[in-house]
């Protein structure tokens, strides 16, 4: 749990200089949950559709993946690096990305 919450805060951190490079802001959470509640800015794509939707994630920006713990959006990080994606970014919990 500490190193989760210390690299989504490192992340948060860094989010006003990734959103200047036009970053990507993902919630892999499901839909139903997502209409429950987003952070302004981020597309919704459910982990189960994210192998299937990689052509929506541009790869010249960075990616910014959140969820409602950080462990979906830690799988969609590695999924994304592992197809090639060279900046991602896991920011734990969506509420992390509001403001």
């Amino acid at each position: 749990f500490g190193y989760k919450w210390w690299s989504a805060r490192q992340v948060v951190a860094q989010l006003p200089a990734l959103r200047q490079q036009g970053a990507m802001l993902v919630d892999v959470r499901s839909p139903a949950e997502f209409a429950g509640g987003n952070a302004p800015g981020t597309v919704n794509i459910p982990l189960p559709e994210l192998g299937k939707r990689l052509n929506e994630i541009p790869k010249s920006a960075p990616v910014v993946v959140c969820c409602a713990s950080g462990t979906r959006s830690g799988m969609a990080r590695m999924m994304l690096r592992k197809n090639g994606y060279p900046q991602v970014f896991n920011a734990g919990k969506w509420s992390n990305l509001r403001g």
